[in-house]
């Protein structure tokens, strides 16, 4: 029988009642977040690593790392009393130590040594440099390179847990079960990386690669751009519809499917679609505010950004999602599963829009980004990922210290793992699923007829 993961099993409590917690907590990641942003990232703290691409590969290998010790390894080797009976904040910081010696020797050994050194020349910055690249793109395009294989890893590494649930190796025990996976998920990062980003890596040189790499890449003609944003866009959102599925909607429509192997395959591929859908979705919504985009252009009318913006916009989605999910207890409760859901999912979307409009009102002022939409120096993937970093050391390794506790007392079984997931077939609710469904396509179109007018009488600058 399966062990559920210790974040599963386990069952947090607040200190104090009221808002307080919420509100502590709230406080208390802000003061992380921006203390070590001003230390790791900020252009005008200390190790200034926001260049934006070194220190953005370091936001999502340190997401990544973290992914692995508490989805893929279940924290092994630390036991479970151990994991229990520690005191946070030296659980806190034993994990996140352990996160960066890991992150250390995945960047160091296997991309710039292994592979940079023996293999292929620009995962490694010093390689780059003896081969002419001056030294500030040497260190960017080794940095962009080895974070686009991280942000594939990001969505395919927890989609192997919580979609296809761990299948057919769910039974293992760790270690084998997680390096099982590790190997397994890394390898589908390994191909999805040459198929989605070698050929834009080949093409950053004059001349482009071709005898290395399809030159020019294949989506060119369907993206209308040669650049790999294509591929971050579509990506980012499998990232961000991974969480969302885990977290606010509870795993939920495809928990409804009893049987196994059907639960996982519709799981897994049904996250892709849905992120696919909602790439297009906001690519198309940037045309009808800023109008068509203009391949040869830069910046905000250019495809190439626009499709990174896609990215940067689900981001500031996940962002309020996994604050409901990890400080309110998803906040909507009291309705039908579908009915939560729905609620959860458009509360999360009217606090995304509000953090996107504080975002580009404020973040220059103390981020020390540039103020603007497509600025080069304006990445908001990257503090928008190490704020999610730190909520997950919050919440994962601190058991949402000082806020909350472990309550020792409550072990969740396994079989209680998606309680308050049965959903009644009845006639009332295929009713409702055919009113959804239309009420659905009505607010698609009143979108669509609302964004063009919303974009010439509304802008944040």
């Amino acid at each position: 029988m399966e062990q559920p993961l210790f974040l599963e099993q386990r069952k947090l409590i607040k200190r104090w009642n009221g808002p307080w917690s919420i509100v502590l907590n709230t406080a208390f990641v802000l003061a992380l977040f921006y203390i070590s942003w001003w230390i790791f990232q900020d252009p005008r703290g200390i190790m200034r690593m926001y260049t934006p691409y070194v220190g953005y590969m370091w936001c999502r290998w340190l997401l990544v790392i973290m992914i692995w010790m508490a989805y893929v390894f279940d924290f092994w080797p630390f036991k479970r009393k151990w994991l229990n009976d520690t005191h946070p904040v030296v659980k806190g910081v034993i994990l996140t130590t352990l996160t960066v010696v890991l992150f250390t020797v995945v960047l160091k050994v296997f991309f710039e040594t292994i592979l940079g050194e023996y293999s292929i020349a620009y995962f490694s910055p010093a390689r780059l440099e003896e081969l002419g690249i001056v030294e500030f793109y040497a260190e960017e395009y080794s940095a962009q390179a080895i974070l686009m294989f991280a942000a594939i890893a990001s969505w395919l590494s927890p989609a192997w847990v919580v979609a296809a649930e761990n299948a057919p190796w769910q039974k293992l025990t760790q270690p084998v079960k997680g390096f099982t996976i590790l190997m397994f998920t890394f390898l589908l990062s390994m191909i999805v990386y040459f198929v989605a980003f070698h050929s834009h890596m080949a093409i950053l040189f004059d001349p482009w690669q071709q005898f290395t790499a399809i030159t020019p890449p294949w989506w060119e003609d369907f993206a209308n751009t040669v650049h790999g944003n294509f591929n971050i866009a579509w990506i980012m959102c499998c990232t961000v519809i991974v969480w969302m599925h885990e977290t606010i909607w509870e795993r939920y429509p495809f928990s409804q499917i009893k049987t196994n192997w059907l639960r996982r395959f519709s799981s897994f591929f049904g996250i892709i679609a849905v992120a696919v859908a909602l790439s297009f979705f906001l690519y198309y919504a940037q045309e009808l505010v800023w109008g068509e985009a203009v391949r040869g252009t830069r910046r905000l009318m250019s495809p190439d950004w626009r499709w990174l913006h896609v990215g940067e916009m689900a981001i500031f989605w996940l962002v309020p999602a996994l604050f409901m999910h990890f400080y309110m207890k998803n906040a909507i409760n009291s309705y039908s599963k579908p009915v939560n859901v729905l609620l959860r999912t458009v509360v999360s979307i009217i606090a995304a829009v509000i953090l996107y409009y504080v975002y580009y009102k404020t973040a220059h002022l103390f981020l020390g980004t540039q103020k603007g939409f497509s600025h080069p120096q304006q990445f908001p993937m990257i503090p928008m990922i190490w704020l999610i970093n730190v909520m997950l050391i919050n919440y994962w390794f601190m058991d949402g210290w000082p806020g909350w506790k472990l309550d020792k007392r409550e072990i969740i079984k396994e079989e209680e793992k998606y309680i308050g997931d049965e959903v009644s077939m009845t006639p009332k609710f295929n009713y409702g699923l055919l009113v959804g469904a239309i009420v659905g396509v009505i607010i698609y179109f009143a979108i669509v007829y609302i964004l063009p007018a919303f974009g010439n009488t509304f802008t944040i600058f």
